[in-house]
């Protein structure tokens, strides 16, 4: 028999345990509710701020016309819904860029894109260079409604900037400033706003979704990667942080239907600040120049070199005239780091060469022959570098190894031979060009698996030079005996350029 407190303390225990399941069901929906689920901090304040600055720009092209009737590459107008507001703004547009073709004569061709406005002071708007590529008429479009003529300042390709001015005089300007792009780190919040089509700003809102994106657009791709809406007529347009500073340009975006599918990609501000203020001053670009030709450095290839690690740009050739033509650097060696700055990959060493000053000495850490040092280099100017490596080439001599014997070896798949007179003139070997002729390259061999091909000539292996195709099955065969799976072989072109392969011995 249970006694009566016991009773009342199993009664009162029931009681609390059923309050507390009551309190926890009545709280329950507030624990499976993240803060998240509100969705992140309104950008309207931050946006009101910004859309002044953000600009359309509108283009116009005169084009010879077909003469024979509507283009049939032209555009089709878009078909939209009876009484869509955007109906007058696309019969304007499409119209306008068809004048012309029915009577053969010239005809003007638009385009838009969008820009925004970086010095209000002077008036220097920054744009893509694409958008106004072969323009005839610049005009910027303002979200206020206005209208300002522009003047080309400059462009560059390579990075895809452009630099216009208008009349500060004849607007007050909103302008706004870059930011720190290296600051940014994936999943940051940024916001994009472009003028498309002339119709006021479109601000999207994403996160910064990768960096340092290659999509072998030019010489310095470091792409930012966004899923911030960015469409046609966006280009050149502003991507902000959530200070409301500019940390990249938008460029392109990877799409099958020409919308935006979350793929867009922004040029960092690390490299469009120095690239505007240039373009500002000067009209033009002034960037440093090393005077070399490279190309990766794969694990073959280190391998090769006695490298822990494949890393680093592999000189493959030095310009003559160049800031190393005078032995500084040479053929074969790896570029680790530039003025203090790291070069992973071959792609690292170009762009930080271009923000370098023309004129300033710089220590460059290499590996030679498996020997880490530190060369000094004074930089030239690309702009004079890329004239000096086009007019480059190589001029006829009178060869020094005339009747010499030809000997004919077989190593790795090729078919190796004297590189004298008759052998320059069958395969049209400029007289500088010195080394051992590859004659012949076996079907499915390890050498055809690598590119090579007849008429280039084999001038080192493993950073020894050869001139016969004995010295070259001696080097083949002592690295065989060093216990090495690859050939590191340094091959001449017909006309002296120079490229690195591997080859595997086993």
């Amino acid at each position: 028999m249970i006694s009566t407190p016991l009773l009342r303390a199993m009664r009162k225990a029931s009681l609390a345990a059923t309050t507390a399941l009551m309190i926890g069901a009545a709280v329950a929906p507030s624990f499976v509710t993240p803060a998240l689920a509100q969705g992140p901090e309104s950008v309207a304040n931050l946006a009101e701020g910004l859309l002044g600055a953000v600009v359309n720009i509108s283009t116009s092209q005169t084009v010879k016309g077909s003469g024979g009737g509507e283009d049939e590459n032209a555009v089709p107008m878009p078909q939209l819904p009876e009484g869509s507001p955007f109906q007058d703004f696309f019969d304007e547009f499409f119209k306008k860029n068809r004048e012309g073709q029915d009577n053969g004569g010239s005809q003007k061709v638009q385009s838009l894109g969008s820009g925004f406005v970086v010095d209000a002071e002077k008036g220097i708007v920054v744009t893509n260079n694409h958008v106004i590529a072969d323009a005839d008429e610049i005009e910027v479009n303002f979200s206020d409604g206005s209208k300002l003529k522009a003047e080309l300042v400059g462009t560059d390709t390579k990075t895809d900037i452009a630099v216009l001015k208008v009349d500060p005089k004849a607007k007050k300007l909103t302008a706004v400033k870059f930011g720190d792009s290296d600051k940014m780190r994936i999943g940051d919040w940024v916001m994009a706003i472009g003028n498309p089509f002339g119709l006021g700003g479109t601000v999207t809102v994403g996160i910064i979704s990768a960096r340092n994106r290659d999509i072998n657009s030019g010489p310095y791709d470091d792409f930012i990667q966004t899923d911030a809406a960015i469409n046609r007529g966006n280009s050149g347009g502003p991507l902000f942080n959530m200070e409301g500073e500019v940390i990249g340009i938008n460029t392109a975006i990877i799409s099958p239907s020409g919308g935006s599918i979350g793929i867009g990609f922004s040029i960092p501000a690390e490299i469009a600040v120095g690239v505007v203020n240039q373009l500002a001053e000067f009209g033009e670009t002034r960037r440093g120049w090393l005077g070399v030709r490279i190309q990766p450095v794969t694990d073959d290839i280190a391998e090769s070199l006695g490298m822990a690690t494949a890393k680093g740009a592999l000189i493959a050739g030095i310009i003559k005239g160049g800031p190393v033509d005078k032995g500084q650097i040479l053929p074969g060696d790896v570029v680790i780091k530039f003025d203090g700055r790291d070069v992973v990959e071959m792609r690292d060493l170009p762009r930080v060469v271009a923000e370098s000053p023309v004129g300033k000495a710089v220590d460059v850490v290499i590996v030679r022959k498996g020997v880490e040092q530190t060369v000094k280099v004074t930089l030239g100017r690309l702009e004079d570098g890329e004239k000096l490596a086009e007019g480059e080439a190589a001029k006829p001599e009178e060869d020094a190894d005339k009747g010499a014997e030809v000997a004919a070896a077989s190593v790795l798949g090729m078919t190796i031979g004297e590189l004298n007179a008759d052998t320059r003139a069958k395969f049209g070997i400029a007289a500088e060009v010195s080394g051992a002729v590859v004659t012949a390259v076996a079907k499915d061999s390890a050498a055809a698996e690598r590119g090579i091909v007849a008429g280039e000539v084999i001038t080192e292996i493993a950073q020894e030079s050869v001139s016969t195709p004995k010295e070259v099955m001696d080097r083949i065969a002592a690295l065989k005996e060093q216990g090495r799976k690859n050939a590191l072989l340094m091959l001449a072109s017909k006309t002296g350029e120079l490229r690195f392969v591997t080859i595997r011995m086993d």
